[in-house]
């Protein structure tokens, strides 16, 4: 069975080893010179429950994922039934002895005369190496290295094997799946999925502390920014609430260290009133919101793209915010940098809005570029005349000068209430007037530097697929399936969905034929937007909001309907 791109597809329950495999599988890929995507489905619950690791994997680039599966290593009976429908032609299924597998296209491998319980995994993940025509000594470093290097050498013998059982099992009575054609210019990539890519971006731009409440999906970039932390002079605080970590990533701020909250829906909820304390005090806040289905607790591990509207609001009052939405794993890294930088720059809070897809979904990312990186550098440091300082003078552009507490001579007060040019609290209406004058132009400043849209195909196209976020890869395999069969189609791709530009994407939007926007939520909220704001209204919507992740067959299903 000779393809160009292969889906892998793991299933099992929680506990039974699953990522484990997916995981070793998906970094030795990429170190043999692979492209990937994976996306992983799991259920809200420790032990129990079908879950599933899908890798999408190819000699050349990719860019979401597809469906159907063509290599299926199934760990128990309830995966062999929930997907045998979905093998493409060709397919195999790899399932132990002890499974009832009735189709053809299934090799039952006897996992435990091969090694002992604890090791099956390994054989799993042998045999499927062997068939996907990988090598073996790349497959046993993969292994170790993901074990980690405190493991007993007994333990990593035994795992080792067990890989040669499978490997030789494989080759002697499965040689009929053909290997994965080899890459065409092997070179050496990182292992990143969304949330680790947009920790190292902030940390990149020079984060200096963290505060969160875990939520799935956000906690990972916690996670990662606390790998890092003693390294980088970080601190990260679990904080008893997501009241708490709000106040206290504000408290950081306002004393000049860079500052971050991760959280979800659900969490972010609790933190409205510290986005509008961030908004009339001006300090900077860079906030990442990883989407995930609601209402209320929802489906709490699976992926939507249903807060948009949420984020824009939350918080009461008026006051500038900025939203940037990744669409890759890379604009996780670069756009978390400028989400810090441009929390710095506006003196307010900051969004970077992403969902449970991207969060966990791994690629294989080139090495970044720190160098073109802009780090954060907090407050002005030089105050004309500290003793005159103050922190809300009023200024043209909305930025008053912001000095740091102990840096200088300068007294720096801050509030929760309006307050007159040097914090002092008032009600005087001509101050209140004034002062919220100011800081509303600082969307100035915001609309400066807003991202444009990133349009790719003709100007005057039959067809103009737009999307925002995480659905910008799907968009695009999707937009590439029907040039192939004869549609002049562009694309568009909204990496900031807040503030709006018209002058940016309107003319493309216009001088297509017609126009959808592709989301996961329910009510096309970022359409919605647009037709606010600017007031064309976009007349197709392709939604999807059952908690899986958009795919190319989606929406052209529903293209076709």
């Amino acid at each position: 069975m000779a393809k160009e791109a292969l889906n892998i597809l793991i299933g099992g329950e929680a506990g039974q080893g699953l990522v484990t495999i997916g995981q070793v599988l998906a970094k030795v890929l990429v170190r043999a010179g692979y492209f990937i995507v994976v996306t992983q489905d799991y259920m809200s619950r420790v032990r129990g429950g079908h879950n599933t690791y899908a890798i999408r994997v190819c000699p050349q680039p990719i860019h979401s994922p597809r469906e159907g599966v063509d290599l299926l290593i199934a760990l128990d009976q309830e995966t062999l039934e929930l997907h045998r429908g979905e093998l493409n032609p060709g397919a195999r299924a790899i399932a132990d002895t002890g499974l009832t597998c009735a189709e053809a296209a299934c090799y039952n491998v006897d996992f435990n005369a091969m090694t002992e319980g604890r090791y099956v995994n390994s054989v799993a993940l042998g045999v499927a190496g062997a068939l996907l025509g990988l090598d073996l000594e790349l497959v046993d470093a993969g292994l170790k290295e993901y074990l980690g290097k405190k493991k007993p050498q007994e333990i990593l013998d035994k795992n080792r094997a067990a890989l040669e059982a499978a490997y030789a099992h494989a080759r002697q009575n499965h040689p009929g799946f053909a290997p994965l054609p080899p890459p065409a210019a092997p070179r050496r990539r990182m292992l990143l999925n969304g949330n680790e890519a947009l920790a190292l971006g902030a940390l990149a731009a020079g984060l200096k502390f963290l505060a969160f409440y875990p939520m799935t999906p956000s906690t990972s970039i916690a996670q990662t920014v606390i790998n890092h932390a003693r390294d980088l002079g970080v601190v990260v605080e679990q904080a008893e609430d997501e009241i708490a970590a709000v106040n206290m990533a504000l408290g950081a701020s306002f004393a000049g260290a860079p500052a971050m909250i991760t959280t979800s829906g659900g969490g972010f909820a609790l933190m409205a009133e510290g986005v509008s304390l961030a908004g009339i005090s001006e300090t900077p806040l860079l906030l990442a919101v990883v989407q995930r289905p609601g209402p209320a607790t929802g489906l709490p591990t699976r992926t939507e793209q249903a807060d948009l509207e949420f984020v824009l609001h939350a918080g009461h009052g008026e006051f500038p915010r900025a939203i940037l939405a990744p669409g890759s794993v890379e604009e996780c890294f670069h756009l978390a940098a400028r989400a810090l930088a441009l929390a710095e720059a506006s003196q307010g809070p900051v969004f970077i809005l992403s969902d449970q897809y991207l969060a966990d979904s791994y690629r294989a990312v080139e090495p970044f570029d720190l160098a073109a990186v802009e780090v954060v550098r907090a407050g002005e440091r030089a105050i004309a005349d500290p003793e005159n300082y103050l922190r809300y003078a009023l200024a043209a552009d909305g930025l008053s000068p912001r000095a740091l507490p102990g840096q200088s001579a300068a007294l720096v007060k801050a509030d929760s209430d309006e307050h007159t040019p040097a914090g002092v609290i008032t009600e005087a209406a001509a101050v209140r007037l004034a002062q919220q004058t100011k800081r509303l132009a600082k969307y100035g400043l915001l609309l400066e530097r807003t991202l444009a849209p990133v349009f790719s195909g003709p100007e005057h196209p039959d067809l103009l697929l737009l999307g925002w976020g995480t659905s910008q890869g799907v968009v695009a395999e999707a937009a590439a399936e029907l040039r192939a069969r004869g549609r002049q189609v562009a694309t568009g791709h909204f990496r900031q969905p807040w503030p709006l530009k018209a002058e940016q994407f309107l003319p493309r939007l216009r001088a297509a034929r017609q126009v959808v926007m592709v989301e996961s939520n329910a009510t096309g909220q970022m359409a919605r937007l647009i037709r606010r704001e600017t007031g064309f209204e976009i007349p197709r919507l392709v939604l999807r909001y059952d908690g899986r992740p958009l795919t190319p067959e989606y929406i052209l299903r529903a293209l076709a309907d």
